[in-house]
């Protein structure tokens, strides 16, 4: 396949003079094109989804789908040519999603009149695997892969090759007032590889990117079917050309009135975008709640799975559970209800004690022995030993406790929880050092139903409203 003919053309003009020092306040003046591209990449990849099935059911991108996301990337593409993707200009980068004549940075992606129904399946994770190792090199490692799974802020130069021949360019550009010509032409061949990839992986050609850096700012044979930005001498009257970049396609014609992706359109669409990713969410978590409601609903308890504890020292402490007042009287109560706390020695024939006192008193009963707090309980749990050679008295004399339970086998307590400052304790009750025991946790939730039910109901609403607005957007713009 020779370069004319793919159908990802990527051309850059580089500026004949650029600011010594400009390039070290680049990322502020581009945090506003950053903000909007969060959003932009959202509807990219809402869009995205809505042109595969598409796809897998036609065999056609939607023109409006195809010229937005082209769109999106043609901007992306001049605020990293503008910025550390490339340093190749001084010139602000446009607010738009439309080809720029004038500006120094062009993309474009012929529209493919015909996709494959059978490749929409595999070529965007597993045929385009061994480009997004290569990609990974250029652009940095997980940078791509942040890209595509929705962080776009992170822009391609994150440690990659790019990033190091833009930073070498960038010092030589300060102390010399000019940008290697070699290093340029490197750095575009890199970022024309990585743009390659990106429509391949967009579902916008069906033509696997060419093992092939084609560096230099413009691609052989020419490929722009705009005009390339004028020279000084055609803005006085005379004709300049650059070399090897001629039209390879007819100039488009006008678009037709009333017609493309205006600014309200554009909004129309990422706000859809943006309540359907939301929609996406709630009924995710309302699925979820559904599944635990019943999957793991214990004896009227919504119960988690049960997780081993160990420790050397004489008591494993909870982290300080913090009930404020002001929310858990008039919400904890009716979303929680009852708790309950199940504990069983590793060996079951030994006994174990487990009890729940305010944090204070828990705090006073252990002042000056060893014993081990855990944080994060149900995510990754942190354990941090506390040392102390004191030795507290037996836990079921201690008069601290507001739930408490002691003996062999597994040890179950049901507390109602209260506003203040709590904390769960497990001791042998002999309070002798060495403790091995398995617990798990749960509560009836009486409010389940009806938070389940708010975000089913909400999910879908959101989701309605959200393919409401691309609907209408997608069909004004085509």
């Amino acid at each position: 396949m020779s370069a004319t003919t793919y159908p990802v053309r990527v051309d850059a003009s580089l500026d004949t003079r650029l600011s010594r020092w400009l390039w070290l306040v680049k990322w502020i003046l581009v945090i506003p094109h950053y903000f909007i591209l969060a959003f932009l990449w959202i509807a990219f990849a809402v869009l995205s989804v809505v042109a595969f099935v598409a796809i897998l059911c036609t065999g056609h991108y939607p023109r409006a789908i195809f010229d937005f996301n082209v769109g999106v990337l043609r901007w992306w593409w001049r605020v990293q040519y503008y910025a550390y993707g490339a340093l190749g200009t001084d010139r602000y980068p446009p607010f738009s999603l439309k080809e720029v004549p004038d500006y120094p940075a062009h993309l474009e992606i012929a529209y493919p009149e015909r996709l494959s129904r059978g490749l929409v399946l595999v070529k965007w994770w597993l045929l385009a695997i061994p480009q997004y190792i290569i990609v990974g090199l250029f652009a940095g490692g997980g940078t791509f892969g942040a890209w595509w799974l929705g962080n776009r802020n992170a822009g391609w130069s994150g440690g990659g090759l790019i990033g190091i021949l833009v930073l070498i360019a960038a010092v030589i550009l300060a102390f010399t007032g000019r940008y290697p010509d070699t290093i340029f032409d490197f750095v575009l061949g890199m970022n024309r590889w990585v743009l390659r990839v990106a429509a391949y992986a967009g579902l916008m050609t069906d033509q696997y990117p060419p093992f092939r850096l084609d560096t230099g700012g413009h691609e052989p044979g020419g490929t722009l079917t705009l005009q390339p930005p004028a020279s000084p001498a055609a803005e006085i009257g005379g004709t300049a050309e650059l070399p090897g970049v001629q039209d390879a396609m007819p100039p488009a014609g006008p678009a037709e009135p009333g017609l493309g992706w205006t600014v309200g359109r554009v909004v129309s669409a990422v706000i859809g975008s943006v309540l359907v990713l939301s929609a996406a969410g709630f009924l995710a978590g309302g699925a979820g709640l559904t599944w635990a409601g019943h999957a793991r609903r214990e004896g009227g308890f919504v119960t988690s799975t049960s997780a081993s504890y160990s420790t050397a020292d004489r008591a494993l402490v909870s982290d300080t559970i913090q009930l404020p007042a002001a929310s858990w009287n008039w919400l904890g109560k009716s979303v929680i209800g009852q708790v309950r706390l199940r504990v069983t020695a590793s060996d079951p024939s030994k006994p174990v004690f487990v009890g729940i006192a305010q944090a204070a008193a828990v705090s006073r009963y252990l002042s000056g022995a060893g014993y081990t707090t855990l944080t994060n309980l149900g995510g990754r749990t942190t354990a941090v030993s506390h040392q102390g050679t004191a030795v507290p008295a037996a836990p079921a004399s201690t008069p601290i406790w507001t739930v408490h339970a002691v003996g062999t086998g597994t040890q179950a307590l049901v507390w109602t929880p209260a506003a203040g400052n709590w904390t769960v304790v497990v001791m042998n009750p002999n309070a002798t050092p060495g403790l091995s025991v398995q617990a798990d946790a749960g509560a009836t939730m009486p409010g389940l139903s009806w938070i389940t039910g708010f975000l089913l109901i909400g999910g879908l609403l959101l989701m309605a409203g959200g393919v409401l607005l691309i609907v209408i957007s997608v069909r004004l713009a085509s």
